[in-house]
């Protein structure tokens, strides 16, 4: 149920047809782990926090870097040098203190994946190497959970849903992960700073469309371009 003080915070959530309250209970039910504080991960955090997701996975293990604040709107000057799981517990549990924040200030690896991602509903991946992304992509498969799919670069960003009701995951696309030699990087090739907030929101839309059971993104990759606000999706 929703106590007063949440129905007076999402109320007009609420009004929404396809959501009311029981859509807002599910939402509140539902438990997310949101892995990169980064580009992506800093406005999906953001949003899903406000949304009222109920309990959310911040898994991280990097500091902040005066680079990272031209895109990573959840942190300021004086978070440089600071942990982002930290600092972005911390200020996500200001923005909304009805929802529960668990920190893993670690690299996913082979050996903690599964014990970690196996406590949530849904995982998001906004990471920055492939080696990572096809871990998780492995554990969401073996664990059956939905796996919520972004990655940004330059003015291009694309977006899957994987895992979701039987459909397709990453290696239906990307069978092996390419050289890492062969794979452009923000740090290297840049990425313009309303770039992750726009895939980043969509990735939050695609978690509550998720929790919802809403129709979502799955068997299709959605390829967004921010110079001509154009989008093709392709199929697989």
């Amino acid at each position: 149920m929703l106590t007063k003080e949440e129905f007076k915070r999402y109320q007009k959530q609420v009004m929404v047809d396809d959501i009311g309250i029981n859509g807002q209970i599910k939402i509140k039910q539902s438990k997310v782990a949101v892995i990169g504080a980064g580009g992506l991960g800093c406005p999906v955090l953001q949003y899903l926090t406000s949304v009222g997701v109920g309990t959310i996975g911040v898994i991280d293990f990097d500091t902040v870097e005066e680079s990272n604040l031209h895109r990573q709107v959840l942190y300021s000057n004086e978070d440089i040098g600071k942990l982002k799981v930290e600092v972005a517990s911390k200020k996500l549990s200001e923005q909304n203190p009805f929802i529960k924040l668990i920190s893993h200030n670690t690299l996913l690896n082979e050996e903690n994946a599964e014990s970690i991602l196996s406590n949530y509903d849904i995982v998001i991946d906004g990471c920055d190497n492939f080696i990572t992304r096809y871990v998780v992509n492995e554990i969401c498969v073996k664990l059956n959970k939905p796996l919520i799919y972004g990655s940004i670069l330059g003015n291009e960003g694309q977006l899957a849903v994987f895992n979701y009701r039987g459909s397709k995951n990453l290696r239906d696309i990307f069978p092996e992960p390419p050289n890492s030699e062969d794979v452009p990087s923000c740090s290297e090739n840049g990425v313009l700073g309303t770039v992750p907030a726009i895939i980043g929101s969509m990735m939050a839309q695609e978690t509550i469309n998720t929790i919802l059971e809403k129709p979502s993104l799955v068997n299709s990759l959605l390829i967004y371009d921010t110079n001509l606000l154009s989008s093709k999706k392709i199929k697989y």
